[in-house]
């Protein structure tokens, strides 16, 4: 048995780089909630940070959808 290398190297790489990159967009979502909580003590609208909040959770949810039809196909 001959074990690839390049191409194990490459698929942790890929691996890696998109579950930074789900980090990220989930973190970015849980900074958009907590704008609105500080929002609204001042008694301001954060529409536009919740609906970014609401759309990096999609986009996660998305990603994590893919990565199961990917796995399952």
């Amino acid at each position: 048995m001959k074990i690839d290398w390049a191409a194990l190297g490459s698929v942790f790489g890929a691996s890696l780089i998109v579950t930074v990159a789900l980090v990220g967009l989930f973190t970015l979502g849980i900074v958009g909630l907590s704008k609105r909580e500080s929002a609204s003590t001042q008694g301001n609208s954060a529409t536009l940070a919740v609906t970014g909040a609401y759309a990096c959770f999609a986009a996660c949810a998305a990603a994590v959808t893919y990565g199961i039809y990917l796995i399952v196909a």
